[in-house]
């Protein structure tokens, strides 16, 4: 909450000044690009150099600061700014820490006119905005008190429309669907199969499947339906289907995932690789101005060090299937030094040590990591990271099940994040689905299946995907 009380004319003097600092956020630089116009990827991250921004952008951000030091400090609430005549130098980078300085240098009693000097460094002192500004100044008190200020979340790249997009013009993928019996499992597929990313093919106790199409109000007599006398027989037969090439994915429909999880599991007849199975959530957070990968936060409980490298492996290698060519591994502990007493600490820096070594290949890795220093620069730059992962993440490497579950979880529901997910390490990807999953998220999770499938299809022989 804010308080702004104003400074009527007849109490303000010739010379009387105020100095604001305020420092610039992301938040602060993707509005300012949302006002200016500049939202295109050129605009924000060329040119200038990442943290860099364009003049337009930098011209919208003095005359806000101009403008909310006029309008809520001096003269304050009242105030009608009449013109304003500014000069634009410099660059606005984010972290600086900018001031502004607004001077009365004229009062016109006719009116109750004001006439403003103003005046904006960075931290080195170079002045990038000076100018002038005429306003009416109020002539009574007025005070503004408990203003709430909103907090501005910005979606700063649509990963799933990309995602989905990336699709247009493949193949579809013959995809099972394992035990689709209530609505929610059949529309997600269903809309992928309008879009042709799949060809379903429905396993399951036919009636119900049937039942559920109905209630739906759903069409689904152009898919083949495999009968199964329940969600256990669903699961081995699919799982079969796959080994036998009928399918090239699977997806969880309404049973539960270990039912589908204890077919896939065993070696003789089930869908293991040479490869520890894991899962990775690809999330689409609204802050975070790129796609995010977290694993491993569903499958594996409590991993050593030798499941990690195949964690970390199998998120490289979807990574790159995103169009990712060397993502940046963060190996996420509580704190970012190598503690003895801290076990996820010891195996962060075995798992940068054995990539060295090329014993994981095809991403930048790093870590330890806390979390803030992975997926923030200026909390890098405070502790005095120097990494090229640091700030950057394209994937966070969990130290357990628990603390990855939490983290996917609170992304989700706290910071507006989308998340599809997948398990990778197995003959052919397999999408897990939710009950609380909307349909654009099955989608998402479905295209990333589809772009794997193709991937594995592309793949050299005895390349494990």
């Amino acid at each position: 909450m804010n308080s702004f009380a104003n400074v009527p004319f007849d109490q303000i003097t010739v010379g009387q000044s105020l100095t604001v600092s305020r420092t610039i956020s992301r938040t602060d630089i993707d509005s300012l690009a949302l006002v200016s116009g500049d939202i295109d990827e050129v605009s924000l991250e060329q040119d200038f150099g990442p943290d860099c921004y364009t003049p337009s952008i930098e011209s919208v951000a003095a005359e806000a600061f101009f403008s909310y030091l006029l309008n809520r400090r001096l003269p304050g609430p009242g105030t009608t700014i009449l013109a304003h005549d500014f000069t634009f130098n410099g660059r606005i980078v984010m972290g600086d820490k900018l001031s502004a300085t607004i001077t009365v240098r004229e009062k016109q009693q006719e009116g109750n006119v004001l006439f403003f000097d103003c005046r904006c460094v960075n931290p080195t002192g170079e002045v990038i905005a000076s100018g002038t500004a005429t306003v009416v100044a109020p002539t009574e008190r007025i005070n503004y008190t408990d203003i709430a200020t909103p907090e501005v979340i910005f979606r700063r790249t649509d990963v799933f429309a990309r995602l989905i997009k990336t699709c247009e013009g493949m193949p579809p993928v013959v995809c099972a669907v394992v035990h689709p019996c209530d609505q929610d499992s059949l529309l997600g597929p269903l809309e992928a199969a309008k879009r042709n990313l799949i060809t379903p093919v429905l396993v399951g106790p036919e009636a119900k499947i049937r039942e559920a199409a109905l209630a739906a109000g759903v069409d689904i007599s152009p898919f083949r339906i495999v009968d199964t006398e329940h969600s256990h027989a669903a699961a081995d037969k699919a799982v079969a289907m796959a080994r036998a090439g009928e399918v090239d994915a699977l997806m969880k429909g309404s049973l539960h995932t270990d039912e589908l999880m204890a077919a896939v599991v065993p070696s003789a007849t089930g869908l293991r690789t040479k490869r520890r199975i894991s899962h990775v959530f690809v999330m689409d957070v609204p802050s975070y101005p790129r796609v995010l990968l977290v694993a491993d936060a569903a499958i594996n409980i409590a991993p050593g060090l030798k499941e990690k490298v195949d964690i970390v492996q199998n998120a490289i290698d979807l990574a790159q299937v995103l169009g990712i060519n060397e993502p940046k591994v963060a190996i996420l502990s509580a704190v970012e030094t190598v503690n003895p007493d801290i076990p996820s600490t010891l195996e962060a820096a075995c798992l940068c040590k054995m990539a060295d070594r090329k014993q994981i290949t095809g991403g930048i890795l790093d870590g330890p990591l806390a979390f803030d220093n992975a997926v923030n620069e200026q909390a890098a730059r405070i502790k005095k990271i120097e990494s090229p992962v640091a700030g950057k993440a394209d994937i966070l490497i969990v130290p357990d099940l628990e603390s990855g579950n939490m983290l996917a979880k609170q992304l989700q529901y706290l910071a507006g994040a989308d998340a599809a997910g997948i398990v990778l390490g197995t003959r052919v990807p397999i999408v897990l689905t939710s009950r609380a999953d909307s349909v654009r998220t099955r989608l998402a999770s479905i295209a990333v299946m589809a772009l794997m499938a193709h991937a594995k299809r592309r793949a050299a022989p005895g390349q494990n995907l």
